[in-house]
């Protein structure tokens, strides 16, 4: 069997004792390391090479976001997952766009959050379609360069075919695999090619990233939220 290995980040002690002892119960998990400050966090990713980070977002000297947005932008990325006590906070949505694969609250069920390890470790976001939505939501209040980062995001989805962008703005809207399939009367194989594809395209992480551009491109005015 091989083992998902799993990088602490969490400034409380008792925090990484906790996650150490549900996680290290999990047969298919390795605990490799443990930080207390995002500074720490670039040399123990290389000194153990973990397949998940699970990130704290506020410590003391580098907080979580900047060490997200530090590691991302390595070719060898581990994935991240965000602790945090905040559903949809700004700082949840930077992580997001970061590159996080998702986030979970840290009084998350033991059960769940082994779940989101393995989930996020298969390539999987760790955000249900109502998460999805609420962030959506979240994003629509958030009071940055709006038209800076929508002129931005037009450029990069003119990339998309129309198929592509149907399916971006499906995503976008917190639709699950199988609701886009019947929306868009294609099968499930093919709505993972076009999000696979759209991926690739734009040079994206996960399908987080998909509806988050989709939002700041203006894909979404309009439409209909389930």
């Amino acid at each position: 069997m091989t083992r998902i290995r799993v990088l602490l980040v969490d400034d409380d002690p008792l925090v990484r004792a906790g996650l150490s002892f549900m996680l290290g119960g999990a047969d298919d998990i390795e605990i490799v390391g443990e930080a207390a400050d995002g500074a720490e966090v670039g040399a123990l990713v290389d000194r153990t090479h973990p397949d998940v980070v699970l990130m704290d977002i506020r410590m003391p000297s580098v907080d979580g976001l900047t060490a997200t947005e530090t590691l991302r932008g390595r070719a060898d990325a581990p994935q991240i997952v965000v602790l945090t006590t905040f559903h949809a906070d700004d700082q949840v949505l930077r992580a997001l766009r970061a590159g996080a694969a998702g986030f979970v609250l840290k009084d998350t069920p033991p059960a769940e959050i082994v779940a989101a390890v393995r989930r996020v470790a298969a390539g999987e976001p760790v955000l249900s379609p109502a998460v999805t939505r609420q962030l959506m939501a979240h994003a629509a209040g958030d009071p940055g360069p709006v038209d800076t980062r929508r002129s931005r995001a037009r450029d990069r989805v003119a990339a998309l075919n129309d198929r592509e962008r149907e399916v971006a703005v499906a995503v976008g809207r917190g639709l699950a695999n199988a609701e886009i399939a019947a929306a868009l009367y294609m099968s499930v194989a093919t709505v993972k090619t076009h999000v696979s594809r759209i991926l690739a395209k734009l040079d994206l992480n996960n399908r987080v990233q998909i509806a988050l551009l989709a939002h700041d491109a203006g894909l979404l005015e309009g439409t209909d939220n389930p």
